[in-house]
């Protein structure tokens, strides 16, 4: 085979031969295409990591962060999404320069004990993910159709089957399926903000402007920041760009990088304008009218309507089903990657469907309270994500594994920062929530 051929044959649940051959061509330098025509290839792994920045955890702690403290946290919004972004960018980086995930350089690296100590972690975290996700979509189904919550569960886990089974067709379409249920989330806050009118001037002063006000306030950015990375949407962002598309040299990698790079800034920064806009929602409605005690998904549905009338609650409950289901399928994924790469196992896609759904079955049927559930799978995350973070700082500073693509001695030393403040953010948070609550 020759080094041109392949160049753009890779495997058939990523990326279509015709993608991957007009990727390598434009790699090449060999396409006339215009800029957003040679962006189109490479885009696809950042949106579907990016799911975890719009979850319904995430429509929980911005509504609370609204509803209390009206637009004084929305820097912290900000922040945390820059973080974000940062680190997917290096998970991809990882994936492109060795072809492999984060999941199979800690089998590789570490000794079998500790590598299988981090698949039960990062199985649990995925778990927890899932119930995120699965609880979400399954409450905006209740408050949408009225439904009890375990006829909501059941129509959530039909849902989240056929989306998966979109996956039949190439993982393109499923990026695709992904990609439209993000423009819903998109849309549906849009709609809110033209509904609540809220103060320009004020949302961009606390945009740029870091502030507290008071203990709670600090809690709160804390639990923004701190919790915003998600153990398996690393894992999955360096699974996604691992030969997806085969590069012939070190130029052509570079290459790559730059515009999985243009991937991460787009996606990423529509995860933040939706993030931004549930606290400006909430800021605008619950905060203005003095409804400060607003804290659970329920609440929020049920206030919106005497404030913005019915077709804000139809809104409201559309976004939480499209954010719930695109995270709890999205972490199905997730958590395939990481059986396959810590133990190199696999199982049926479907049974690890109905596994991840056993928890959010549990917590329907026991009628546990859902966004109280939310928070304790929060909380689950918070003590996985170093155990995600310092393997991604240690590798992607290795040049006999990075080879071009290496951190460099800035590079690194951000990156051991952002980690730092974000594991110092999640001790924080697990203090504050054991401790004070």
């Amino acid at each position: 085979m020759s080094l041109e051929n392949k160049s753009y044959q890779v495997p058939s649940s990523t990326i279509s031969e015709k993608t991957a051959r007009a990727a390598s061509e434009i790699l090449s330098g060999r396409s006339r295409r215009g800029f957003i025509r040679q962006i189109l290839p490479f885009l696809g792994p950042a949106f579907i990591a990016s799911i975890a920045y719009i979850d319904p955890g995430n429509f929980a702690t911005n509504i609370q962060s609204g509803a209390q403290y009206g637009y004084l946290l929305l820097w912290a919004v900000i922040g945390s999404n820059i973080m974000a972004s940062f680190i997917q960018a290096v998970a991809a980086k990882l994936g492109i320069a060795t072809g492999k995930n984060l999941a199979e350089h800690c089998a590789d690296q570490f000794s079998k004990p500790i590598s299988f100590g981090l698949w039960i972690a990062m199985e649990v975290a995925a778990m927890a993910s899932d119930i995120t996700g699965f609880i979400g979509a399954t409450v905006g189904f209740n408050l949408l159709f009225g439904i009890p919550l375990w006829s909501a569960a059941l129509l959530t886990g039909v849902v989240t089957f056929i989306i998966l089974g979109f996956e039949g067709s190439g993982f393109r379409s499923l990026e695709a399926t992904i990609a439209v249920l993000v423009g819903i989330i998109s849309m549906c806050y849009l709609i809110e903000i033209v509904l609540v009118k809220p103060r320009w001037g004020d949302v961009l002063t606390h945009a740029i402007v870091p502030q507290f006000r008071g203990t709670g306030s600090l809690v709160l950015a804390a639990g923004i920041v701190g919790a915003t990375v998600t153990p398996y949407a690393i894992i999955l962002h360096s699974s996604l760009t691992q030969r997806r598309v085969v590069t012939r040299d070190d130029i052509q990698s570079k290459r790559l990088f730059r515009f999985e790079i243009v991937d991460v800034v787009v996606a990423m920064g529509v995860a933040s304008l939706v993030n931004i806009a549930m606290l400006v929602m909430a800021a605008g409605t619950f905060h203005q009218h003095g409804m400060n005690n607003v804290g659970t998904l329920e609440q929020a549905y049920k206030t919106l309507q005497p404030l913005l009338g019915q077709a804000a609650t139809w809104v409201f409950a559309v976004s939480l089903i499209a954010s719930g289901l695109s995270s709890a399928t999205v972490v199905t994924q997730a958590g395939q990657i990481i059986l396959k790469g810590f133990l190199n196992r696999q199982i049926p896609i479907w049974l690890r469907r109905l596994i991840t759904m056993v928890p959010s079955f549990a917590i329907i049927l026991t009628r546990l309270d859902p966004t109280r559930s939310l928070v304790i799978s929060q909380v689950v995350l918070s003590f996985s994500l170093p155990l995600t973070l310092v393997p991604l700082v240690m590798f992607t500073g290795r040049k006999n594994l990075m080879g071009n693509l290496v951190n460099r001695t800035t590079l690194k030393s951000l990156m051991v920062f952002v980690t730092a403040v974000i594991i110092a953010l999640n001790a924080y948070l697990l203090y504050d929530t054991f401790m004070h609550r």
